[in-house]
């Protein structure tokens, strides 16, 4: 949306809500700074919560978005002084209203184009312009915790691939995984050390991360490539319950 409204000359209205915590703000409002001023990159793909994750308090989206409204309103009728510039956080625990200035960023590339979003953030159903169908015996892209729990189990075990950052894995991980975190998988032949036709299960912490790293493996030329579904969350609720959780 930011960059749209960007290529289009458009200001661009902002809220965000997560639990307790709302902020807003106005991006592109007369050239001024926009989303990527502050944010230029996403974050680790898996790292953000989802709603059943996380939640929301039922009354956190009216109040954010009637100061949206209210500032659309302003910039209707050119009137009072906009958010541009400036991040507005609220607090519904405390009641409580900070302000953050910023301005733009010179070390932010242009935007000059829409791009490959869902590639871009690494989603959980991006599968880039391979077939979804990948190896010996067609795959599925991904691979359910009961039938990795089974192929653990068997003689030929698959090559676990952990993909999260360094103090996630601390916190718990899969006996026998390795850890190469995403941001640093940057040669895959020389950082796992294992034939290209060997079964490689990738995970993170909900599955969004492990897609992306699979599919980064197979243009890397690995064939058997599986992604676990749900990551290693759902390891801990159906298969190991005695397993830390965050």
């Amino acid at each position: 949306m930011n960059d749209a409204c960007v290529l289009l000359g458009k200001p661009n209205v902002y809220g965000s809500i997560y639990r307790f915590e709302g902020q807003a703000s106005v991006f592109n409002l007369d050239g001024g700074p926009n989303y990527r001023d502050l944010f230029p990159e996403p974050p680790p793909p898996g790292l953000v919560p989802n709603c059943a994750q996380a939640g929301v308090l039922g009354v956190l989206p009216g109040i954010i978005g009637t100061i949206q409204a209210n500032e659309a309103l302003k910039i209707l009728l050119g009137i009072g002084e906009p958010l541009a510039g400036r991040l507005l956080l609220f607090d519904a625990l405390k009641m409580e209203f900070r302000e953050i200035r910023f301005r733009k960023n010179p070390r932010v590339m242009p935007i000059e184009k829409l791009i490959d979003y869902r590639r871009f953030c690494a989603g959980p159903h991006w599968e880039g312009g391979n077939d979804k169908k990948t190896g010996p015996g067609n795959l599925e892209p991904e691979i359910s915790v009961q039938e990795l729990r089974q192929r653990l189990d068997a003689d030929e075990k698959p090559f676990l691939l952990d993909v999260r950052e360094p103090f996630e894995w601390a916190i718990c991980h899969i006996p026998g995984s390795t850890l190469v975190p995403l941001g640093q998988l940057s040669d895959p032949g020389k950082d796992l050390r294992c034939e290209k036709d060997r079964h490689i299960v990738t995970l993170c912490h909900s599955g969004a991360r492990s897609l992306h790293a699979r599919q980064f493996l197979l243009d890397a030329g690995f064939t058997v490539v599986q992604s676990l579904r749900g990551g290693v969350d759902a390891w801990a609720r159906k298969v190991d319950p005695s397993m830390a959780r965050y």
